[in-house]
Formats: structure tokens, C-alpha cells, sequence
């Protein structure tokens, strides 16, 4: 398995990124599946619900910015490793409570029932829940210096936390149905979704024990590359396909949702995620081809189908 995570830098480039990511994902998708195992002091019905979203097929986007991260800046990457699924299971935790009545409500997630819809909305509450302890649980348990291990806590939870992406869905919520500000779509991306990505990028760093000029740049990246993938997925809320990208399309229009095609139009958002996507590439000038994975997938961004 580490063997796999260790290829990015030969398989590195245009052509290589789908080999190297498709590789991670088989790799990592195994591992949080034992991590996630059954255990008989956990109701069946709710572990079931757990596993049900965690383990649903998805790009794993996150934890392979981490694990990538942490070996752009010089680190093991199987120091990584458990952040990385710690991570995952934060984003499975804000997928599931996203879908529910109370806030999207959503019927379809990576193409299949989302979670109140295949059990129902109790069952899918205590299981976001218990995901976002487990993320802790397992994050706390990592094979990494005490001092790496608190700051990773620390860092994981400010992301999650009122000031990141759980403020952001409250700001997302707040500002349906209100005429279109720029100002609070860039908010509303910067805490809902851009702080994960921006965190991934610090904890790859923590990882691989990096100096402050290592982290900021890997943060600066992680940013705006959330930042981007953002303004992608307003996008695609738009103009994708249902059977392409897994869920439902033209949601955030019915809900009167803030997003960057509603306040600017469909090609100047384009416009915009493309400059960002760049911008998170310059970000990257001071590493080598130890970074070229993250390169690609900064250029890849924009362009996203799915």
C-alpha cells in the first residue's frame, strides 16, 4: 500500500495523475474500510449508516492533497496516512448532515440514495455525528510525535468548527433567497469549503515536519484550490449532467442559493476558476517535481466533470 502512495513522483504529469490518483484511491478506500470496521459496541443499523457514506465511492479529493502535501514537503507520505482518513471522515460527516431536509435536502450522493433517504433522517444525524468523533478517535490514535498529533487535532477542528466549514454552511443557509453579493459567496466558499482544503494542505505539512515558509506556501495552494473546485462545482450545479456527477443538478438555483454563476454568469465564473487554479499552481514555484501531482491537480480543477 505505501509502495503505491510512494509512486506520485515517477507517475507524476498530465498523463500520469489519473494512474497516480486511481491508485491512491484503491489504496486508501481499503484502509479507511478497516478503520471503519464493525464492532459490536456499535449498533448495526448505525454502523452500517456509517459505512454506508464514508465508504461510497468518491475522488477522495482531500486526503490527496494531504498525503501529497506532506511529500511535497519532504515527508514520508505513510505519516500521512491517518490524517488523511481522519479527514475523509470529517467530509463524509458534512456530506450527510448537507443532504438532510433541514439543509439541502437531497435525495442522491455519488449516484446513489443519500444517507436519510437509504435509512432515515435520525439515523443519518447520529451517523454524521458519530463520524465526526471517529475522525478524532482516529486522528488522536496517530503513530506521530505528540506534539504533530495536537496540532493536527487543533487544526482539523478550526477547519471544521463555527469559524470554518460548519460557519460556512450557516452562512449558506442564511443567505438563500437574498439578492446576489459577491462579497458573501467568496465567505461562504472561503469558510464552507476552501478551510478543509487549506487545512489538508497545513496537515500534509505538519506531517512532514516543515518550516513555517513550507506551510504557509502549502496552505496558500490548499486555499485556492478549494477556492476553485468551488466555484467548479457552482458550475456544474448548473450545467452537469445528474448521471455524471452523482446528484441532483440546478439545485442551488431552485434554492435561491448564493454561487459565483448567479452573482457573475456562468463564463466569467470559468474566468475566475481558472485564475484561482493558477494562482494555487505559482503557490507551488518553490517545490520540485515532489509537487507536480498537486500541479496537475490545480490545472485539472477547472475543467472537472464530476
Amino acid at each position: 500500500m505505501n509502495r503505491v502512495i510512494e509512486s506520485s513522483a515517477a507517475a507524476a504529469g498530465a498523463e500520469g495523475l489519473p494512474v497516480a490518483w486511481s491508485a491512491f484511491v484503491e489504496a486508501f478506500d481499503g484502509r479507511l474500510a478497516e478503520m471503519l470496521a464493525d464492532d459490536d459496541l456499535i449498533p448495526a443499523r448505525l454502523i452500517e449508516s456509517i459505512r454506508y457514506s464514508a465508504l461510497a465511492p468518491g475522488k477522495r479529493l482531500r486526503p490527496f492533497v494531504l498525503v501529497r502535501c506532506c511529500e511535497a514537503a519532504g515527508g514520508r507520505p505513510e505519516a500521512a496516512w491517518v490524517p488523511a482518513a481522519a479527514v475523509e471522515c470529517v467530509h463524509a460527516f458534512s456530506l450527510i448532515h448537507d443532504d438532510l431536509p433541514a439543509m439541502d435536502d437531497d435525495d442522491l450522493r455519488r449516484g446513489r440514495p443519500t444517507n436519510h433517504r437509504q435509512f432515515d433522517e435520525a439515523t443519518a444525524i447520529l451517523a454524521g455525528d458519530g463520524l465526526l468523533a471517529w475522525a478524532f478517535k482516529i486522528l488522536a490514535a496517530a503513530p506521530l510525535e505528540p506534539g504533530c498529533v495536537v496540532r493536527l487535532v487543533a487544526e482539523l477542528a478550526d477547519a471544521t468548527g463555527p469559524a470554518g466549514m460548519i460557519g460556512g454552511q450557516m452562512l449558506d443557509i442564511q443567505h438563500q433567497n437574498t439578492p446576489p453579493n459577491l462579497d458573501v459567496v467568496r465567505r461562504i466558499h472561503e469558510l464552507k469549503t476552501a478551510r478543509l482544503f487549506e487545512s489538508c494542505a497545513k496537515m500534509g505539512a505538519i506531517c512532514a515536519d516543515a518550516p513555517p515558509a513550507v506551510e504557509d506556501a502549502l496552505a496558500r495552494y490548499g486555499r485556492r484550490l478549494g477556492l476553485a473546485f468551488q466555484i467548479a462545482d457552482d458550475l456544474l450545479d448548473e450545467t452537469g449532467a445528474t448521471a455524471e456527477i452523482g446528484k441532483r443538478t440546478r439545485k442551488d438555483r431552485v434554492a435561491g442559493k448564493q454561487t459565483y454563476p448567479s452573482c457573475i454568469g456562468d463564463g466569467p465564473s470559468r474566468i475566475e476558476a481558472r485564475r484561482l487554479a493558477d494562482s494555487a499552481v505559482q503557490a507551488l514555484d518553490g517545490f520540485g517535481p515532489e509537487a507536480d501531482d498537486l500541479r496537475e491537480l490545480a490545472r485539472r480543477i477547472p475543467m472537472r466533470r464530476s
